[in-house]
């Protein structure tokens, strides 16, 4: 592309050194390095011409027979080379010379007009030779094509009249790299000429469309590169549904969990009157089974594609379903506590021995519960959303939970409720009955706060449909916990040793 150049440096000179009267007694010459747009080579040419002319080896500043004399340089094809030259003959004191030749306008030998603009540039054409050399060594020029530079700069070869030597079967590359196929983009090699490149798979969410492109283009938001990665595709909605593997695994056990309930609820109403089930308040165990039941089903609010009214409930109604089973334990532990106290005949807890006491304490306690969901869906409601960002090419379908600190405390009230009922229970297990529920309930709270304990941060590390698995998982759980905790021991006596489930084995050693 700088071929013109050149050749009009040439040409300078040459009508230099032609005309006596410009530098009389003087005679130009030229030494031309090929810098190959690279430094390393720049440099050796500079310590070249800096160099003596006869040595085999350069080495600066040492000159031995014949050496011309360097007046000056012409700058480089690029500004970093330039600034490399100038450095280096600055030392010497070596000017620089400029592009002069702008605005000029000359014939050459052969009488063609030669103009150069004011940018320096020809508006010459410029044939391009096929140089054949026969056996017995004369030389032809076969022309093969063409550079236009006006209007626009455009190369034309016609590369079939080309003459290849016997050892060539087809026109040679004029690159030292491989074309790069869609998919890819071209890497420009360090300190290697423009033409010297690798290809380079487009970056994730990207893509290229044609053949040795530069730059990749970035997909859509809702669109994703397909395998090539040459065209853009719409990405896979996903969610937690009942066709996958995991939900249909979900769905199941949380069926089963619940007949579980329901077994366990008809066993002990047959054996309502038994003193194994009146004992500690049997109202509250049947609430307190009614309540798990409808932890195990709520689970299955979590599964499908999500909408704005199951958003709501599955939140909602998991709160208020798990805080009446924690606020039932809760006053059932009330309950062994002030029962066993009140035999004191000066104590006052005999006042509160009643109903009324645990249905009061499972009321206010519900009833906060109720209230800070009430003031959840007031303020910031959860809400469907396509989230695009935590799975690589793929929108996930899930709930915006909306208010963050809604959400966190409502199981923070839950964990508060269920602590509470560990610390009773754990202070009333070695009250002296053999149907004191006290031990069993401290196993179950223990359970209940290590499941959601552990829920938070496994809940905030993972993403995807599987947040929602966690969740449904921790409420499976914990409600597992509950369930086997304070009844099975009950259906027990019941089913496996009835000659313990007598009046006489509940009153107090």
């Amino acid at each position: 592309m700088y071929y013109q150049n050149l050749l009009a440096f040439i040409f300078a000179i040459s009508e230099i050194n032609q005309n006596p009267e410009i530098l009389p007694n003087v005679t130009l010459g030229f030494y031309m390095v090929d810098l190959c747009f690279l430094e390393q080579q720049a440099v050796k040419g500079m310590i070249g011409m800096l160099s003596s002319s006869t040595s085999s080896t350069s080495i600066p500043n040492y000159h031995s027979g014949l050496s011309s004399n360097l007046i000056g340089f012409v700058e480089g094809v690029s500004s970093k080379l330039t600034l490399l030259l100038a450095r280096l003959f600055g030392i010497y004191k070596i000017p620089q010379v400029h592009k002069y030749l702008k605005n000029l306008n000359f014939t050459n030998t052969v009488g063609d007009d030669i103009l150069f603009d004011e940018n320096g540039d020809m508006n010459s054409e410029f044939d391009i030779l096929n140089w054949v050399i026969y056996p017995d060594r004369t030389r032809d020029a076969i022309k093969v094509g063409q550079f236009h530079q006006r209007p626009s700069p455009y190369l034309v070869i016609n590369a079939e009249i080309i003459r290849w030597s016997q050892s060539f079967h087809k026109s040679q590359r004029s690159v030292c790299s491989e074309s790069c196929t869609p998919g890819y983009r071209k890497s420009h090699r360090e300190s290697q000429p423009s033409c010297c490149y690798d290809c380079v798979p487009c970056a994730e969410g990207e893509i290229s469309n044609g053949t040795d492109k530069e730059t990749c283009t970035k997909c859509p938001e809702r669109l994703w590169p397909n395998k090539n990665r040459d065209s853009c595709i719409p990405k896979v909605i996903t969610n937690l549904s009942y066709d996958d593997p995991l939900g249909k695994s979900l769905v199941v056990v949380s069926v089963l969990l619940f007949l579980l309930t329901c077994l366990i609820t008809m066993i002990l109403m047959k054996h309502r009157n038994t003193p194994v089930v009146k004992a500690n308040n049997r109202n509250l165990s049947f609430i307190l089974l009614i309540s798990l039941k409808m932890c195990f089903l709520c689970s299955l609010m979590f599964i499908g594609y999500p909408h704005k009214v199951t958003c709501i409930l599955r939140q909602t109604l998991f709160g208020i379903t798990f805080s009446i089973s924690v606020s039932a334990i809760l006053a059932k532990t009330v309950t062994v506590v002030i029962a066993f106290n009140a035999t004191n005949p000066r104590s006052r807890l005999k006042h509160w021995v009643g109903t009324r006491t645990s249905y009061s304490v499972l009321l206010i306690c519900s009833s906060i519960q109720l209230i800070i969901c009430v003031i959840w869906l007031g303020s910031s409601p959860p809400f469907p959303q396509e989230n695009m960002q935590d799975e690589v090419g793929e929108i996930v379908a899930e709930c915006n939970n909306g208010s963050q600190v809604a959400f966190y405390s409502v199981l923070g009230y839950m964990g508060f409720l269920a602590f509470v009922s560990f610390l009773i229970a754990f202070l009333a297990r070695n009250l002296p009955d053999v149907f004191n529920e006290a031990k069993y309930i401290t196993f179950s709270m223990l359970v209940f706060c290590s499941v959601w304990i552990s829920f938070i941060p496994a809940y905030l590390s993972t993403n995807g449909k599987y947040v929602v698995a966690m969740e449904i998982f921790a409420i499976l759980a914990s409600s597992f916990g509950l369930l086997g905790c304070i009844f099975i021991p009950k259906c027990y006596v019941i089913l496996i040793r009835p000659e313990m489930n007598i009046k006489v084995s509940v009153v107090t050693r």
